[in-house]
């Protein structure tokens, strides 16, 4: 399942940063500290790659 907001996107960014090793843990904050815990990395992956272009910046 894609990302269905720009933030949604970022955040599993820096989830599966964390989850790879690449940034410490200890700088995530709200739902990428969330995300990292309870999403795969795969799943982490699937939401990172979705195409930002036409998504809203925040899902109301």
């Amino acid at each position: 399942m894609p990302a269905t907001s720009k933030a949604q996107q970022k955040a599993a960014g820096a989830a599966l940063s964390a989850k790879r090793g690449e940034t410490p843990k200890s700088k995530l904050k709200g739902a990428s500290k969330e995300m990292e815990k309870s999403m795969s990395e795969k799943q982490l992956e699937t939401f990172a790659a979705t195409k930002r272009k036409k998504l809203p910046e925040r899902k109301d």
